[in-house]
């Protein structure tokens, strides 16, 4: 039987030590996706090693935020991961998603546009189906509340511009931001899009309501209704 000491220690030993002292000493820049996304399962796998498992998820999904957009019964078909890695991603993606709401929250729109492209893009920039969602600001472009009205995409899913106009009167909202994904990453409006704005305009019009902009959120881009002068 051989001495406790001549025991040959796995070759991650000591690796999660490493990697959060790394991660401390220099900050997340030093680390690649694949070891951000290590990090991330480590309490989902309290012994052994994760890297296979989280360069795995890379490899299928593409990259860090496809990951983390992923739903959990397409994650849970990669070698290894269960419940628990489900759990820990999705957890790390909603703390990403509150703490953008939360920069932009109480700062008028025009003061935090990147925050809320982000935010936008995290939320459901990387979703599998178009979801159509209303920002609603107050009087100072600050976000009263964000809502998703249909799930599905605009040619087949309808969106009823006086239920948009409805709900801003109840909360107050004097304006609003339209927001839509493409999955396909292509971020080009098609006539419904068009179309649909210029209906939800017109509804709120008479209440002294505005349509601020319409986005439309890709996993790497996005298109502003106003910028392109479409608004």
């Amino acid at each position: 039987m051989p001495e406790m000491d001549t025991i040959e220690k796995p070759h991650y030993a000591g690796h999660r030590k490493r990697l959060r002292e790394r991660f401390l000493a220099n900050g997340p820049e030093a680390l690649a996706d694949y070891e951000i996304l290590e990090m991330i399962l480590f309490p989902a796998k309290p012994v052994g090693d994760v890297k296979p498992m989280a360069k795995s998820l890379i490899a299928a999904f593409g990259s860090f935020g496809q990951v983390l957009m992923a739903p959990p019964l397409e994650l849970m078909k990669v070698a290894g991961v269960g419940e628990a890695a489900v759990a820990a991603i999705k957890i790390a993606k909603a703390a990403a998603e509150r703490l953008l709401k939360e920069e932009v929250a109480d700062k008028p729109v025009i003061k935090s546009w990147t925050q809320l492209l982000d935010y936008c893009r995290i939320h459901f920039g990387y979703a599998q189906n178009e979801e159509f969602h209303v920002l609603f600001l107050d009087h100072k472009l600050r976000l009263l509340a964000d809502e998703r009205q249909q799930k599905g995409t605009v040619d087949h899913t309808p969106v009823y511009p006086r239920e948009v106009v409805k709900r801003a009167l109840e909360i107050g909202a004097s304006s609003f931001i339209l927001v839509h994904n493409h999955p396909s990453g292509d971020v080009q409006p098609s006539k419904a899009d068009v179309e649909v704005t210029k209906q939800i305009a017109e509804a709120a019009r008479p209440f002294s309501i505005s349509v601020h902009d319409h986005l439309i959120i890709g996993p790497k881009k996005h298109f502003s209704f106003k910028s392109k002068g479409l608004i």
